[in-house]
């Protein structure tokens, strides 16, 4: 049997002094993702981000596929760019589009669906324009459900599709941003 510490305060102010100095020693460690300036003399990620040339993304014309198509490539400009134009070109992105339905929940009497998911996947390669290799390659998706509030509403199945359709082309270009930043910070 132990016996009681006469000093328990003495313990708790060596072990906060200790995570203090610990956290010190690791804080210049740390880079945020979109900083300005880089630790190690580089440029910054925002400036890498606007020398991304995103290419025209191929769908059958006259789909709904190529007004995603144009909806993720525009999201995806303005998230590298920020808005204030592209830079020298140093690497270019091409990117590939499918797009699905699925129903989740089906009423019962009418075989019509309540709920329905839209899916849209993406593969994405960023090739180096300097030694044309592929440096990233990589696939994103997204899953986006919408509700059909109602079979007397005629259009509202189509803005809920549309909708989501645009919901989803926003997640696909924030996710392929934070790959291509992840790349540049990382190198990997």
């Amino acid at each position: 049997m132990s016996l009681p510490d006469p000093h328990p305060s003495r313990r708790l102010v060596i072990r906060a002094a200790a995570s203090i100095g610990l956290a010190a020693l690791v804080a210049g460690c740390f880079q945020p993702l979109y900083g300005q300036r880089s630790p190690m003399g580089g440029s910054a990620v925002g400036e890498a981000l606007r020398g991304v040339e995103v290419q025209q993304i191929s769908a059958p014309s006259g789909t709904s596929l190529a007004r995603i198509a144009n909806e993720v490539r525009n999201n995806l400009i303005f998230g590298l760019t920020g808005g204030s134009g592209q830079s020298a070109a140093t690497h270019r992105l091409i990117i590939q589009l499918s797009a699905g339905r699925e129903q989740v929940i089906v009423d019962v009497t009418t075989a019509r669906p309540d709920i329905e998911n839209f899916n849209l996947n993406a593969t994405y390669t960023l090739v180096d324009l300097s030694t044309n290799e592929t440096v990233v390659r990589g696939q994103s998706f997204a899953r986006v459900s919408y509700d059909i509030p109602g079979q007397a509403q005629r259009f509202a199945r189509d803005r809920g599709m549309r909708d989501a359709e645009n919901r989803a082309a926003g997640v696909i270009a924030d996710n392929i941003k934070t790959r291509l930043a992840s790349y540049f910070v990382a190198g990997t």
